[in-house]
């Protein structure tokens, strides 16, 4: 049984970079939201993941 380094595991982002296209597109896709939605989103409520989420839930 081999041990995984905790460095080299992915992480799972917990903020949302508004300012790369890239990143942009991957989070409106996943939260099935346009990149208008999502940028009124995180203007609203921040980066955070979570509380985009939620603001989006609403």
């Amino acid at each position: 049984m081999s041990v995984q380094d905790p460095t080299t595991r992915a992480r799972t982002p917990s903020h949302i970079d508004i300012h790369d296209t890239a990143s942009r597109r991957h989070w409106a896709d996943l939260l099935q939201v346009s990149d208008e939605r999502l940028r009124k989103a995180v203007r609203m409520v921040g980066t955070r993941v979570s509380s985009v989420t939620a603001y989006l839930a609403k």
